[in-house]
């Protein structure tokens, strides 16, 4: 059976590698983490500490034991928003032109991100 298709992918993300987000929706829902890993073209994110699922592994030369192993899998980037450290909540994200640069703004404290 083929893999439903993704039914929408946003053009851009509105996070980056290195953020601070806190999850949504979903089973991990009011978890914070740093994302480590953007998957544009799928419109995922890789969050740190959200979305851990097992992995079973088959001996080889580098692990000659196997096993399982618990990693963060992607989630889509919609169930997650950046997490603005000066309010201490979640925000929406502005985008502003500063000195001639484009500059995401928060929502809630009118900060640079």
């Amino acid at each position: 059976m083929a893999k439903p298709k993704i039914k929408f992918v946003p053009a851009s993300l509105h996070v980056k590698t290195g953020d601070t987000v806190c999850v949504i929706s979903g089973k991990d829902k009011g978890k914070t983490g740093k994302v480590v890993k953007v998957f544009p073209k799928k419109g995922k994110v890789v969050v740190e500490g959200v979305n851990v699922v097992k992995k079973h592994l088959k001996p080889s030369p580098v692990n000659p034991q196997g096993g399982v192993v618990e990693k963060a899998a992607a989630i889509f980037s919609s169930k997650v928003m950046l997490f603005d450290e000066k309010a201490g909540k979640p925000t929406r994200v502005k985008y502003e032109v500063r000195d001639g640069k484009k500059v995401r703004v928060s929502k809630k404290s009118g900060e640079i991100i």
